[in-house]
């Protein structure tokens, strides 16, 4: 991303989150909330459309669960992902994630120049194969960051790319014979139908400031939660959670509320791969290097593990680093005799090749979801929307939404399945 884009995405995010005061921010405040009443109707419009078939959804024909949520950004759905995949194949599932692929470098002029610089690794047109189940086949450049990182956690599950996930799941049903397709931040994607949609809701910020875009981070009214199949509570603690339980009722009554977590497991060192216990940060001095929505929520996860932080420095969500920019880090953190530099996975993946050995080691925090309350529910819906029969041979012509109805047959159960 460049310097200027990256300035001007803080400043807009202070503004939106009132952070900034003063009369220019009040009037770009009063804009946005302008344009938002016109983005609100033409997304009531967009659900419109395909709620009277106006527009074309199209059915697979097998097991299609989307992961998403109504506000932008971090509420953790890529772990989620992970988790659901990780079970799903255990159960015999043969398994594609099918990804937008968000700010990757592989589309229009810059995406060209980039790949001009980067000649190890090749696209090819259409659905972009990230992993094929056995190894990652893009970097980080083309697939995107959290593509990647499923790609190099996950063995057996396929991953793709491409705003058209009809295309990516077809592609993946017919060349190479998955039964289940997770959609990655998939609930605003209408196109495909018959699938379970889980919705992700942040305890921390459940709506944002209740805004929708641009004057917030809602991506649809609230009341759209009503779509959602399961509603997944993430980053619980233990904190009481009836007020928010009592409004998503409220939203929506049909859907099983499932509580969960993030846990950390282990720290790695970026250039290594040398694994750390989470112990090692008991009262180590550390800066925190992170370019993600929840900067906040990261560094207080540091410092529950007992990490003091002398330094924090904060990117815009996605930002992809410049070798100037993280030596002026490590720079930074000599300066400030911290021992170590940590960073979140996400982020890891997007740290540029450094050609000397860092002068402070570098670490990203590996984190993975855990069901606290409500699994068997979850589960349970998966499993409702499992069909015994496999799929006739798909057809090679002909519309997409006449593909065969049942998926291929589910293989061994797992407890969970």
């Amino acid at each position: 991303m460049p310097r200027w884009t990256d300035r001007f995405e803080r400043f807009a995010v202070d503004v939106i989150l009132e952070r900034r005061d003063g009369k220019r921010a009040a009037v770009l405040r009063w804009l946005l909330f302008l344009l938002s009443l016109l983005y609100g109707r033409l997304v009531r419009w967009r659900l419109w459309l395909y709620n009277r078939n106006l527009a074309h959804a199209h059915s697979l024909g097998c097991l299609v669960i989307s992961v998403g949520n109504l506000t932008v950004g971090g509420t953790g759905k890529t772990p989620v992902v992970e988790k659901l995949a990780r079970e799903l194949t255990r159960a015999g599932r043969r398994v594609a994630i099918l990804s937008r692929g968000y700010k990757s470098a592989s589309g229009g002029i810059l995406g060209r120049w980039r790949r001009a610089a980067s000649p190890g690794e090749a696209v090819r047109p259409g659905p972009r194969v990230v992993s094929d189940g056995k190894r990652a086949l893009l970097g980080p450049l083309l697939a995107g960051d959290e593509p990647y990182m499923l790609a190099s956690n996950l063995q057996g599950v396929m991953i793709l790319t491409g705003k058209d996930r009809v295309r990516s799941g077809l592609a993946a049903i017919r060349q190479w014979g998955v039964d289940t397709l997770l959609l990655d931040d998939g609930f605003q994607y209408l196109p495909l139908k018959e699938r379970l949609d889980i919705v992700l809701v942040d305890r921390e910020s459940p709506f944002g400031n209740r805004f929708l875009l641009p004057r917030g981070t809602l991506r649809e009214p609230i009341s759209h939660i009503r779509r959602a199949d399961i509603l997944l509570v993430t980053k619980c603690d233990g904190s009481p959670l009836a007020a928010l339980k009592s409004e998503l009722r409220r939203l929506n009554r049909h859907a099983p509320i499932v509580e969960c977590a993030h846990f950390p497991r282990y720290l790695v060192q970026v250039n290594t791969g040398q694994k750390r216990p989470l112990h090692f940060l008991d009262g180590l001095r550390v800066v925190a290097l992170s370019g993600i929505a929840r900067p906040e929520s990261f560094e207080n996860g540091l410092r529950k593990l007992g990490a003091e932080i002398v330094y924090a420095r904060r990117f815009a969500d996605h930002h992809r680093f410049a070798e100037a920019e993280v030596l002026r880090v490590l720079q930074r953190a000599q300066a400030r005799a911290a021992a170590a530099v940590i960073t979140t996975e996400k982020d890891a993946v997007r740290l540029p090749f450094l050609r000397t050995p860092p002068p402070v080691p570098i670490y990203f925090l590996r984190v993975e979801i855990e069901f606290l309350h409500g699994a068997e529910a979850l589960w349970s819906r998966i499993r409702e929307k499992m069909r015994p029969e496999p799929p006739p041979a798909l057809p090679h012509s002909g519309r997409i939404s006449s593909l065969a109805e049942e998926p291929a047959a589910n293989g061994a159960a797992s407890a969970v399945l």
